[in-house]
């Protein structure tokens, strides 16, 4: 037990001490607060503006990366149990050097864009601004013998340990559980000690993992566009759209369908895996470690029918953890225990309130399904394809917002099992109900390149924003699918799932080192 533990269990006892009561009363004097400034106006802009998370995992480097010659590939092929590029864990102060934010695990960092005009140049921005970083970073991570890999799950876990020591391990301090590699964020490890949070386990297919605290959440990364609405009143209809919109973007997009080889049950063949697991179990580990029986915290949200009910909802939402609030004098410290709630108000679509002073006041729209990409084109093609699409949707009054919630839910549930051969529904112009992958696929891309139209965008760079995602729908391969498709010829060739993850995440890591800024997943494609 460090110094550092003890401060940050004295922390989580700070936070466990905080009356739940008297946090509801303040979280719902503050929904009055912002429902107040929506009906002022308070939360409009003059045009819509995107932004994006970027969230990554750190490997070590040095010790895989191997030479070029003749028989380069076979060597690599040879090595890829012992050099597969293991999970590594990210000094703190090395986040600070690169600019970017801790997340849940300490091997992740996130990175935020800046916000930027949905116009021509704005879209130029964010893949400049994303590029521009991740090139610093890979600067100074490089020097450390480490690189920030962006992916879905990782699957190899660090140099000595199992995924299962290295999700489980924690540290009792006077009663108070704390996750050894956690970062130090107060209400993760808080919800580890509040009442009914005796274990956390994921619920996927052949897989067995509990642990004490929610730190199994740490297996996943994602990538989160976010779309500021010009008027805060029509963030119902944006959100609903969104939710139409989720399961085929997410049915493009899946990239984890392997857990590390130690997660999955002692009976549980490759063959088994192979034909039973889903192909994005970023979603089945985010709601199942966070979920409770009395407190669905990660959910496919339910239609909005008015910007009042979308504060609303946030404040109702169940509190898992009443974390206290300094008071401040930024605009939003009006609100802040409802802001503060509102991080543990994990939807796959989520509407937003915020702004650190008035004028920079927004309301936004944050989608949540996309986990990250293998490279920064791919990553920039979603973030181009939500916003083309809510620019578009809303402006040509398209039919498929007549789509019925439940099959808007279920088209999402189909994409996490089955990806890009999920069986979807979708309403396309002339409001025909189709399943038709074709149909449906072309319809939303073109949307989102009308949209991006509509945005100011010449007609040849949106095309080439979205050509990642065009390339998916007409081939049928995704992320997930080049996965499963190198641990099947590994598994065809007599491995086991032991050896062929590791094989498949070292190629992942190298071919996205070729490729991270100057390519997309098409040109991991092998004949």
């Amino acid at each position: 037990m460090t110094d550092a533990d003890g401060d940050l269990a004295a922390r989580v006892r700070s936070v466990l001490e905080t009356d739940p009561e008297e946090f509801r009363r303040r979280a719902e004097a503050d929904a009055e607060t912002v429902k107040a400034e929506l009906r002022d106006g308070t939360f409009d802009n003059h045009q819509s503006i995107i932004g994006l998370e970027y969230e990554f995992y750190a490997v070590s480097e040095g010790r895989w990366r191997e030479g070029g010659g003749a028989n380069a590939e076979a060597a690599r092929t040879a090595a890829a149990e012992v050099n597969a590029p293991h999970l590594s864990r990210v000094p703190r102060r090395l986040l600070e050097l690169i600019g970017f934010e801790k997340e849940l695990g300490l091997h992740n960092a996130e990175m935020t864009t800046s916000p930027q005009p949905l116009n021509a140049a704005g879209v130029r921005a964010q893949s400049a601004e994303v590029r521009a970083r991740l090139e610093a970073a890979e600067e100074t991570t490089g020097a450390e013998g480490m690189r920030l890999v962006s992916d879905a799950m990782w699957t190899v876990s660090p140099v000595g340990e199992t995924a299962r020591e290295y999700l489980s391990d924690s540290v009792d301090d006077d009663g108070v559980r704390i996750a050894t590699n956690m970062s130090d964020a107060v209400r993760y490890h808080a919800m580890a000690n509040g009442p009914g949070s005796e274990s956390f386990s994921i619920d996927a297919p052949h897989v067995e993992l509990a642990a004490d605290t929610v730190m199994p959440e740490a297996l996943i990364t994602s990538i989160q566009p976010h779309y500021q609405v010009a008027s805060a009143e029509d963030i119902p209809r944006y959100h609903n759209l969104a939710l139409r919109i989720a399961g085929p973007l997410l049915a493009l997009g899946v990239n984890a369908p392997f857990f590390p080889p130690d997660l999955y049950a002692a009976d549980a063949t490759a063959e088994d895996v192979l034909a039973d697991g889903w192909h994005e179990n970023r979603v089945a580990v985010f709601e199942s470690v966070l979920n409770e029986e009395d407190a669905q915290k990660v959910t496919f949200p339910a239609d909005l029918d008015s910007v009042e009910e979308a504060v609303d909802r946030v404040a109702a939402d169940p509190t898992i953890v009443p974390m206290p609030v300094a008071e401040g004098n930024r605009f939003d410290d009006a609100f802040a225990t409802l802001r503060r709630k509102h991080g543990t108000f994990w939807r796959w679509v989520r509407p937003v309130f915020d702004g650190a002073t008035r004028s920079a006041a927004n309301a936004r729209i944050e989608f949540r399904p996309i986990p990250a990409q293998p490279t920064v084109g791919d990553s920039i093609a979603f973030l181009a394809a939500f916003a083309g699409l809510l620019e578009s949707l809303p402006r040509r009054r398209h039919p498929v917002s007549d789509l019925s919630w439940e099959t808007a839910r279920d088209n999402f549930y189909a994409a996490v099992r089955d990806g890009v051969d999920a069986d979807l529904s979708w309403v396309t112009t002339d409001g025909v109900e189709t399943s038709d992958r074709e149909a449906l696929f072309d319809d939303l891309l073109s949307h989102a390149e009308a949209g991006l139209a509509d945005a100011g965008l010449p007609e040849a760079e949106a095309e080439s924003y979205l050509a990642p995602l065009r390339w998916r729908a007409e081939t049928g391969l995704t992320p997930a699918a080049w996965k499963r498709r190198r641990v099947r010829g590994r598994v065809d060739a007599g491995a086991d799932l032991a050896d062929a993850i590791p094989a498949m995440q070292r190629t992942y890591v190298e071919r996205q080192r070729e490729t991270l800024f100057d390519g997309t997943l098409a040109d991991w494609i092998d004949g």
